[in-house]
């Protein structure tokens, strides 16, 4: 296993995983939120991070067992588990979806071989491909993650991208731009990367040629086929996230808690960073964030009356106008007090 060159994210590379070791330390936590929180309903699980399709499906199968006899998980539940090509077969797919498995998201990232060479990935197009293909014949939801904006890319490139992505008739795809971040191989190489107007044509680009609707700024998908999981997160729901690198924001006995798995944080929240932290996650939407009294609170309504060609309120939601999703970082700033 390896790391991707533009890979910031909390993994290791391990030849040879103690899966056992790290399965028991996964029902470890879940038994302690269990004890902590009670039956909880649960309407989405998630596996996402490193490739947690890698995972022997034995683990998978106790994992989530143990989910379903410590919580409430709903008849209907979501459950997401992140794969890249070349880590799932037919027979291991199956096995996944007959554990609970309802929705594969695919880690693509490029219809180019050489593309996915630069990118670090260890995988082909005919890969991608075929994972794609299998997943698609069985009953499940199946997304792909697709990455643009590298060295060479301009807006007649991410075109081409986006017409061959339609080609697939996926319902779900998300569109990552391609950020250098510093400590990965990308950072410490010179790379002549597109300016700020040509990633704000490229993104463009994909609204106006992607036959699939954005609803968040870089998810994109049919009516009804949304990340039910995510789309829960970004409207400011409690998660629990479980595993060494895994996020949460528990809610318990009226208090905002910021957590990381296998027990490395546990602190109090302010009400005000709670907040804050829901307007910068709903304002990715295009739904946009619930006006509730927490939100009003740390709102500068002087600035959104006098800018109604960044920003809109329809109902009880507030959303950025197109203008205003192409500036969606100096918006949020300003949005707050």
């Amino acid at each position: 296993m390896s790391k991707c060159n533009y890979c910031a994210f909390f993994s290791r590379a391990c030849a040879a995983p103690d899966w056992d070791t790290y399965t028991n330390g996964i029902l470890t936590e879940i038994d302690f939120w269990g004890k902590k929180l009670g039956k909880v309903s649960v309407p989405t699980v998630f596996f996402g991070g490193g490739t947690p399709s890698l995972m022997p499906t034995r683990c998978f199968a106790h994992i989530m067992e143990k989910l379903n006899n410590t919580f409430d998980i709903a008849p209907d539940a979501e459950i997401t588990i992140e794969s890249n090509p070349g880590t799932l077969d037919k027979a291991r797919l199956d096995e996944f979806i007959s554990s609970g498995v309802n929705r594969l998201s695919i880690g693509v990232q490029s219809l180019n071989d050489n593309e996915l060479a630069f990118l670090g990935r260890r995988h082909t197009v005919r890969d991608a491909m075929r994972l794609i293909d299998v997943a698609m014949s069985r009953d499940i939801r199946v997304s792909a993650d697709f990455i643009y904006g590298l060295p060479h890319h301009n807006a007649k490139t991410v075109t081409e991208l986006c017409r061959n992505i339609n080609k697939i008739g996926l319902t779900h795809c998300s569109m990552y731009e391609l950020t250098i971040e510093a400590n990965t191989p990308f950072g410490k190489m010179n790379l002549d990367m597109p300016t700020n107007d040509e990633m704000a044509d490229m993104y463009t680009a994909i609204s106006d040629t992607l036959n699939l609707p954005r609803y968040e700024v870089s998810n994109y998908a049919r009516a009804g086929f949304e990340c039910r999981h995510n789309q829960n997160v970004w409207d400011g729901a409690a998660y629990i996230g479980i595993g060494h690198g895994a996020a949460g924001r528990v809610f318990l006995d009226g208090t905002w808690y910021e957590q990381l798995g296998d027990g490395e944080k546990f602190e109090q929240m302010s009400s005000m960073a709670r907040a804050i932290e829901k307007v910068i996650t709903g304002m990715r939407t295009m739904r946009g964030v619930l006006l509730a009294n927490d939100i009003k609170n740390v709102l500068d309504m002087e600035y959104i009356a006098t800018h109604p060609d960044m920003v809109t309120i329809i109902g009880d939601r507030m959303r950025a106008t197109e203008r205003g999703i192409i500036v969606l970082d100096d918006l949020v700033t300003n949005l707050i007090k």
